[in-house]
């Protein structure tokens, strides 16, 4: 998927599940935990499950048919 939706954390990372919601996927933690759990979410291409799964700058995510890329900011 081209076209990643920058996301700027500026922390040395954040857990997935937080992303999500930070990026403004979901609206809440709940609906970010079960997308996560439903192995709806990609990490770097492949399928994570893991919501506590660390998210760097320059890690890519994608859920729901979008793309987000965590850069440092």
């Amino acid at each position: 998927m081209t076209n990643a939706e920058k996301v700027v954390i500026t922390t040395e990372f954040i857990k997935l599940d937080s992303f999500l919601k930070f990026a403004g996927l979901t609206d809440t933690g709940g609906q970010a935990k079960e997308l996560v759990l439903e192995g709806k979410v990609k990490v770097n291409g492949e399928v994570c499950t893991m919501r506590g799964k660390k998210i760097r700058p320059g890690d890519t995510v994608e859920a729901l048919n979008r793309c987000f890329e965590a850069v440092e900011g």
